[in-house]
């Protein structure tokens, strides 16, 4: 066992602790990056929704943006499955490699026909599945007590999205259909090179074994599964909603530009991915369960602002901006709310669904969204929903925080992920 720091003289070398300190901290920043990327990918057909409407491809591009983070979601089963069994070092080059695929297809082949961007949008999905392998991953690397922070900093590479927006129309009509997607296979190749030639998966991690239906039956049993799976599916069903579909929703609703719609999108997802970390912060300073009923709240009162705003005047845009906040704390808090209320020893497994539940629920309200749009000219019907939901969400906090296994509104209590099932 190495000497505590504190009793190395000064100017000693760096221990073995110290270099594995180093390691953890560049092995996060590669997980982080590369969960950035390939969500720029995933989400590059949301700011092109308009365009597509433009050139007659489809009258309603809901179902465009809404496919691939419904393969994104789904996909994540499995993927974090394969994690467990192979790794982060390979699975994260893998998926990098395999997205660049439907990313050339859409630039190259995409704007042919509405079926080619549905099928390039399918397999785009794959890109969505990153975030059910750097979990597993990050928590492999990290100590208890510090896994709870390293994942909050890991759960900010979902503002890829906002890369996406800033970027994608701005490149589409400045240099050309192909180029944003040849620049962003090119940043998924140099990625995933770097990536397979630097990462390394965690000292005294071992492949898991037996069988992975069992597994995943086994989590499916869980109370704990389904409530935080409900609870995450609103707050990150939220924000995914709100980036693919945003940008098709002022447009519609305020008559924005293209342009200009993709940017405050861009604010949007940045705001809510900075207070992702933000929700674990508070989480650990006042419980979980009073974050998540104050958070849904916020969210509940301004989607019933927004759905009685007709103009986005200053009213309109300060709705938007708080509930973007309240949506991104939700989301850091969900987490929180999993490591009090779950068993340790099925945490890392709770948490495999709890993230494919948080895709799913952004596919559904763009769809629902696309199809008030056309029946009756406005959205105040599916805001009200959203607002209902988050006020249910509220009930099913206080509910998990006490048939929880653990006092999940102690500030006191240790937030962080329990080892994932590769360590147990």
């Amino acid at each position: 066992m190495t000497a505590s720091p504190s009793l190395r003289p000064s100017g000693s070398t760096a221990t073995p602790l110290d270099e594995h300190a180093r390691d953890r901290t560049f092995m996060l920043l590669m997980a982080t990056v590369g969960f950035a990327i390939n969500f720029w990918a995933w989400a590059l057909l949301s700011p092109l929704a308009a365009t597509v409407i433009k050139k007659g491809l489809t009258t309603d591009a809901a179902l465009l943006v809404a496919v691939p983070v419904l393969v994104g979601s789904i996909g994540r089963i499995p993927i974090g499955a394969l994690t467990d069994r192979f790794g982060g070092r390979l699975m994260f080059p893998l998926i990098s490699v395999v997205t660049v695929v439907p990313v050339l297809f859409l630039g190259f082949f995409g704007f042919t026909s509405y079926i080619a961007l549905l099928v390039g949008g399918f397999f785009l999905g794959i890109a969505g599945t990153t975030f059910a392998i750097g979990v597993p991953y990050v928590n492999s690397w990290y100590p208890p007590k510090s896994r709870g922070t390293a994942l909050g900093i890991y759960g900010m590479g979902m503002g890829g999205t906002a890369v996406s927006a800033f970027t994608t129309v701005r490149i589409f009509q400045g240099l050309g259909e192909k180029a944003p997607f040849l620049i962003a296979a090119t940043a998924l190749l140099i990625y995933a090179v770097l990536a397979y030639l630097l990462m390394r998966n965690a000292p005294g991690w071992k492949p898991k074994t037996g069988s992975m239906i069992a597994n995943t039956l086994g989590t499916t049993k869980l109370l704990v599964t389904w409530q935080a799976c409900f609870l995450y599916a609103l707050s990150f069903g939220g924000y995914v909603a709100f980036s693919v579909y945003l940008p098709t929703f002022l447009i519609n609703a305020y008559g924005l530009g293209a342009e200009d719609a993709a940017l405050r999108m861009g604010g949007f997802v940045i705001i809510t991915v900075f207070m992702r970390a933000v929700g674990g912060q508070l989480s650990d300073r006042f419980g979980p369960v009073r974050t998540l009923v104050v958070a849904n709240t916020i969210v509940a009162v301004m989607a019933l602002i927004v759905a009685a705003t007709g103009e986005l005047t200053l009213v309109g845009t300060f709705a938007f901006l708080v509930m973007a906040m309240a949506l991104g704390t939700g989301t850091g808090a969900v987490f929180g709310l999993v490591g009090q209320a779950a068993d340790p020893a099925q945490v890392g497994s709770v948490t495999g669904f709890v993230g494919a539940a948080g895709g799913l629920g952004g596919f559904v309200p763009p769809l629902l969204l696309g199809s008030l749009w056309n029946s009756t000219g406005s959205y105040a019907i599916g805001l009200i929903l959203l607002a209902l939901t988050a006020l249910v969400a509220v009930g099913v906090a206080i509910w998990t925080g006490r048939t929880g296994r653990a006092a999940a509104d102690s500030p006191a209590a240790d937030a962080a992920p329990a080892p994932t099932t590769k360590e147990q």
